[in-house]
């Protein structure tokens, strides 16, 4: 029996209509509308495009939207100058610098640099030592929206065992950390396991965060498993044009998973919607509002 395929479509964009409601809440309750602002340096064309989306469903939410568009020859400290500045301003509740940066940027200064209250990615070192000890703080949000798809089919994750593979600050880190938060008993896994196959077959939920073009074959996953994926990988097809894949071999797994999500169209969208989220939750601690019960 095939699985379940998680619409990450149509849970980001439920998501982000319960953004666009609180937003409109905190413009009319309090005058105050969250701004988020996005720095971008170069011309990657992939996250020129990310970019771009950011600014348009940051203005959809109701939000503003600044935009800082950089040369690729901009120096560190022209960079850094600019964060201290956005930090400074009392319109801009969140920042996020685009990575990644041109090769004479060292990202960790810059990420350092942004004030952990504005930090919407969640990769400050406060926001990253919070988390991991319990405390609020701002998630990054793939790591988010992978929980929030897989309560779409547990609503309550506790005693499941989990397996992430992949240990980057970025998700396999953090998403570790917050299905710890829900009660999950949680193994990381990375390049240097051994007998991953067999790790992974432990899982009544298996994140796939490594980064591998379908690493992770149908028989490394247990039956009836939740299947979370967030390898995009782009390549080669036999007609010599590029697809897009993730991290798990899909056909295979979807046979033996009971649910699974797609690439794309699984958490790709969640991460976009759960930015916007956190800039709501940044703006209203910021202003020293509780969230709506």
């Amino acid at each position: 029996m095939s699985a379940r395929i998680i619409d990450g479509k149509a849970i980001a964009a439920g998501l982000r209509a319960e953004v666009a409601a609180g937003v409109a809440r905190l413009k009319e309750s309090h005058g105050i509308t969250p701004g988020l602002a996005v720095v971008l340096v170069g011309e990657d064309p992939a996250s020129a495009v990310y970019v771009r989306n950011k600014g348009r469903q940051t203005v959809e939410a109701g939000m503003a939207s600044f935009e800082h568009r950089l040369d690729a020859s901009t120096s560190q400290a022209a960079l850094l100058d600019l964060v201290r500045r956005l930090n400074d301003d009392p319109a801009v509740n969140g920042i996020l610098v685009q990575l990644p940066l041109p090769g004479h940027i060292d990202p960790a200064a810059v990420i350092d640099t942004i004030d952990p209250a504005k930090d919407v990615d969640g990769f400050h070192v406060v926001n990253a030592g919070r988390l991991a000890t319990g405390l609020p703080a701002l998630v990054p949000c793939t790591p988010v929206g992978c929980v929030i798809l897989a309560k779409q089919v547990h609503p309550d994750l506790t005693g499941l065992e989990a397996v992430v593979v992949g240990r980057s600050n970025i998700v396999g880190k953090p998403v570790a950390q917050l299905l710890l938060a829900e009660n999950c008993t949680v193994t990381i896994a990375h390049s240097r396991t051994r007998a991953v196959a067999d790790v992974c077959r432990r899982a009544d939920l298996l994140v796939a965060a490594v980064g591998r073009p379908e690493m992770i074959r149908g028989g490394w996953v247990k039956p009836g498993a939740t299947v979370i994926d967030v390898g995009i990988n782009r390549v080669a097809a036999g007609d010599g044009t590029a697809r897009l894949v993730g991290d798990v071999a899909f056909d295979e797994a979807r046979q033996v998973a009971g649910a699974i999500t797609p690439v794309p169209g699984g958490v790709g969208p969640m991460t976009i919607a759960c930015l916007l989220r956190n800039t709501l939750e940044a703006t209203r601690r910021q202003h020293g509002l509780e969230a709506p019960g």
